[in-house]
């Protein structure tokens, strides 16, 4: 098993991290998702068959980008649009 510590653009509130936790956990080989909003830091444990650009595929489909990604003006709204479901889905 694996753990990768992300740091992430974009994460705002519980909103997000709710958001982050349950479409990374979705993904086959992931054991746990923990969210630090006031981090900025998704802290993933996982399967050696994962690749790490998986997880961070995922995030950035979220609006969540790796810090030292670009964060453009779409991503930026993505993230917005998952807060809002991460918000809903409590």
């Amino acid at each position: 098993m694996k753990t990768e510590n992300i740091l992430v653009a974009n994460l705002k509130c519980s909103g997000c991290a709710n958001t982050i936790t349950n479409k990374v956990g979705e993904l086959k080989g992931i054991h746990s998702v923990v969210v630090d909003p006031e981090k900025d830091m998704v802290t993933v444990n996982y399967e050696e068959s994962l690749s790490r650009d998986i997880i961070t595929a995922k995030l950035l489909s979220l609006g969540y980008p790796e810090a030292t990604a670009e964060n453009g003006l779409l991503t930026q709204l993505k993230s917005y649009a998952s807060c809002m479901i991460g918000r809903m889905a409590k």
